[in-house]
């Protein structure tokens, strides 16, 4: 990876700047997943509040990341234009109201539109940082701030697990009145921060937006209706159908095809000499898309564990937050120093190295959790599978970004910072409702398998019950909604058996499934540069023609 310094007789020499700035970024980083991560961490509470499904939570974490991932490019052009400090301190006080409408929501659709404005401000938030951190810091001083920056996201993922996990027991929506707070100080740190140059010259393309926006919207939005609309077939409650066929595929593929007329026509920009919304010199080559592919399939597998373990201790267990916080706990911690101490690292091992590494580490640690998963999370072996899942996470993330920034001129800091921004939310959003749809949908399959060799339970309750509703519930509730019908008590306690093997197949399905994605990815990681820092100088790390130089 080439740095902003030259290295002479293997030393390099720079000057180190003040800390201060990175913890004011750091702590907008922190903003953005506190939010996040607070939400799973709250499904109970929001599951009572609002007398919701548990997957309505998931909808707020795909409202979320929809309006980062469709609306990052723009505001990355937004911070160029009017400055990457002046956009930063203005999306930090969107984001503080957007909070507040979370701390005073009366229902979920309120809940649901916050966490939209959240997502919005966070469009803009996003790429801010990655600016600021190229105007504050350069060569390996700027490479240990990314990894702060990574870190940030993980240690206020430990930080809501913990705290949420406390507060959540008075009332959820304490946890986001916190961050308002956060968000606060934030702004009163944030005139510590050098000043930005603004370039009123920057021209938005409005097409670009409409295309990259559009596009990204269709495929969340199928992949998040996948479960209710069908896979393939229509179900009763598809909107509407295309010859018996679910729209929600059908979204899926005309989305991805409206962004690739977005590249199209960023292409086009370019020949015109016109500024294109996303400059296309930021995957200008195989090294750059195999680190976006990358990224976004772990990203998408942290937003399914994060999803699916709360899930399964809140709703299905039906522990407390605070079971939820420690459960997650070895895992939050393990991203969080992985991610600080992978920088050690790039000395002595290549970008490609490190990666296909972490990918067989997440691989194994889902893997074993697959096979371990009880309905005891503190269980030894449990914690082993959460901890290798983390050590190749933290590393994961830490490195990929790190390739981006690194690959790119400083003054494209921002556009590499809203290519971060898409890929990682869309990835969330991708993972959160794929994974909610996966485990919904094994879970009727195996229920529905059970009830058709049960000739007992087939006829006295398939009829009481609408299959076609089939979600994660707790036993308590099962016995709840059996008690209003005329189940006998053995009738009643072979349902609850089955509902109780039917949610950990499903999860420990999820998790076979989440390990075979990671063996999939190394495959992309062979096109990752395969030297380490230093050994290729800032402006040799392509050569003419755009290609790779060979290893050293």
């Amino acid at each position: 990876m080439s740095t902003a310094t030259a290295a002479v007789a293997g030393i390099e020499t720079e000057q180190r700047d003040p800390w201060l700035p990175m913890i004011v970024i750091a702590m907008g980083q922190a903003l953005m997943s506190f939010n996040v991560a607070a939400i799973p961490v709250s499904m109970s509470g929001m599951v009572e509040s609002f007398n919701t499904p548990p997957t309505t939570v998931g909808t707020a974490i795909v409202m979320y990341s929809l309006g980062v991932s469709g609306f990052v490019m723009l505001g990355a052009k937004i911070g160029q234009r009017f400055g990457s400090k002046r956009v930063f301190q203005v999306v930090v006080g969107l984001f503080a109201l957007a909070m507040l409408t979370m701390v005073i929501s009366p229902s979920a659709l309120v809940m649901v539109t916050a966490q939209g404005l959240a997502g919005l401000s966070a469009a803009a938030l996003v790429p801010t940082l990655v600016a600021l951190i190229a105007n504050h810091y350069r060569g390996r001083q700027q490479a240990e701030a990314v990894g702060w920056l990574g870190s940030a996201r993980a240690i206020a993922g430990v930080l809501a697990f913990v705290i949420v996990g406390f507060v959540a027991a008075i009332n959820w929506r304490l946890a986001f009145g916190l961050l308002i707070v956060h968000a606060v100080a934030i702004l009163l740190l944030s005139f510590r921060l050098k000043p930005s140059e603004a370039k009123p010259d920057v021209k938005i393309d409005g097409i670009g937006v409409f295309l990259a926006a559009l596009g990204i919207i269709m495929v969340t939005f199928g992949v998040n209706n996948l479960r209710g609309w069908g896979l393939l077939l229509a179900s009763p409650r598809a909107p509407f159908t295309i010859s018996g066929l679910s729209p929600a595929p059908i979204l899926i593929v005309a989305g991805a095809a409206v962004v690739m007329a977005f590249f199209v026509w960023s292409r086009q920009r370019v020949a015109r000499g016109r500024t294109p919304l996303l400059d296309l010199e930021v995957v200008g080559s195989a090294r750059e898309w195999a680190a976006v592919v990358a990224l976004f399939v772990i990203v998408s597998t942290e937003a399914a564990i994060n999803f699916s373990v709360p899930l399964y201790i809140q709703i299905v267990q039906g522990r407390s937050s605070m079971a939820t916080s420690l459960a997650m706990m070895p895992f939050m911690l393990t991203v969080f120093f992985t991610a600080i101490l992978v920088v050690r690292l790039y000395d002595r091992f290549t970008p490609r190295r490190i990666a296909q590494a972490g990918f067989i580490l997440v691989f194994f640690g889902t893997l074993w959790l697959g096979l371990v998963a009880r309905n005891d999370w503190s269980v030894l072996p449990v914690i082993v599978g959460l901890v290798t899942v983390g050590v190749g996470q933290g590393a994961l993330v830490t490195l990929l970004f790190n390739v981006l920034v690194t690959a790119a001129r400083p003054e494209l800091a921002g556009d590499v910072g809203s290519l971060r921004g898409v890929t990682q939310n869309l990835a969330a959003a991708v993972g959160t409702a794929l994974m909610g749809a996966l485990l919904v949908g094994l879970l009727s399959t195996i229920i529905l398998g059970n009830l058709s060799t049960n000739p007992v339970l087939k006829e006295n309750l398939a009829v009481e019950v609408d299959m076609n509703s089939l979600n994660f519930a707790s036993n308590d509730r099962l016995v709840e909604v059996l008690g209003r019908t005329p189940a006998t008590p053995e009738l009643v306690e072979e349902a609850v058996r089955i509902n109780t093997e039917s949610r950990l197949r499903a999860l420990k399905t999820g998790f076979l499934v989440l390990s075979a994605l990671s063996l999939l990815a190394i495959v992309p990681c062979s096109w990752l540069p395969n030297y380490r820092r230093g050994q290729i100088p800032a402006e040799g790390a392509k050569g003419s023609s755009g290609q790779e130089e060979p290893d050293r």
